[in-house]
Protein backbone atom coordinates (compact mmCIF):
# COMPACT_ATOMS: atom_id res chain seq x y z
CA UNK A 1 0.00 0.00 0.00
CA UNK A 2 1.31 3.84 -0.57
CA UNK A 3 1.34 6.44 1.91
CA UNK A 4 -1.86 8.02 0.46
CA UNK A 5 -3.78 4.80 1.71
CA UNK A 6 -2.51 4.47 5.11
CA UNK A 7 -3.95 5.42 8.59
CA UNK A 8 -3.67 8.86 10.61
CA UNK A 9 -1.05 8.04 13.67
CA UNK A 10 0.05 4.33 13.18
CA UNK A 11 3.67 3.88 12.20
CA UNK A 12 4.84 2.07 8.99
CA UNK A 13 8.01 1.05 7.34
CA UNK A 14 8.96 2.43 4.02
CA UNK A 15 9.39 -0.21 1.81
CA UNK A 16 10.33 1.55 -1.55
CA UNK A 17 10.12 5.22 -2.83
CA UNK A 18 8.94 4.91 -6.60
CA UNK A 19 9.71 8.01 -8.35
CA UNK A 20 11.50 9.01 -11.62
CA UNK A 21 12.94 11.74 -10.01
CA UNK A 22 16.76 11.44 -9.14
CA UNK A 23 16.62 14.35 -7.53
CA UNK A 24 13.97 14.29 -5.67
CA UNK A 25 15.28 10.59 -4.53
CA UNK A 26 18.08 12.40 -3.42
CA UNK A 27 16.28 15.09 -1.52
CA UNK A 28 13.98 12.60 0.26
CA UNK A 29 17.19 10.47 1.42
CA UNK A 30 18.45 13.29 2.70
CA UNK A 31 15.50 13.77 5.18
CA UNK A 32 15.40 9.94 5.89
CA UNK A 33 12.61 8.42 4.00
CA UNK A 34 14.12 5.61 2.81
CA UNK A 35 13.60 2.01 3.06
CA UNK A 36 13.27 0.55 6.12
CA UNK A 37 12.70 3.54 7.85
CA UNK A 38 9.34 4.30 10.14
CA UNK A 39 6.97 6.52 8.71
CA UNK A 40 3.62 8.16 10.44
CA UNK A 41 1.04 10.28 8.73
CA UNK A 42 0.26 12.78 11.46
CA UNK A 43 -2.56 14.74 9.91
CA UNK A 44 -4.01 14.47 6.02
CA UNK A 45 -4.68 17.72 4.21
CA UNK A 46 -6.18 18.64 1.26
CA UNK A 47 -2.92 18.77 -1.15
CA UNK A 48 -1.57 15.76 0.76
CA UNK A 49 -0.11 14.90 4.17
CA UNK A 50 1.97 15.59 7.75
CA UNK A 51 4.01 13.11 7.86
CA UNK A 52 6.67 12.50 10.56
CA UNK A 53 10.32 10.76 9.89
CA UNK A 54 13.24 10.67 12.39
CA UNK A 55 11.28 12.98 15.07
CA UNK A 56 11.14 15.70 12.12
CA UNK A 57 7.84 16.83 10.45
CA UNK A 58 7.56 17.14 6.77
CA UNK A 59 4.46 18.38 4.52
CA UNK A 60 3.60 15.96 1.57
CA UNK A 61 1.92 16.34 -1.49
CA UNK A 62 -0.44 13.18 -2.80
CA UNK A 63 1.97 12.58 -5.84
CA UNK A 64 4.61 11.97 -3.05
CA UNK A 65 2.52 9.99 -0.92
CA UNK A 66 1.60 7.49 -3.55
CA UNK A 67 5.42 7.24 -4.40
CA UNK A 68 6.29 5.84 -0.94
CA UNK A 69 5.28 2.32 -0.51
CA UNK A 70 4.95 1.22 2.86
CA UNK A 71 3.75 -1.59 4.92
Amino acid sequence: MTLFDVEEGRKYTIVAVDTKDDELEAFLFSLGCYDGEPITVIRRLRSGCIVSIKDARYSIDTALARAITVK
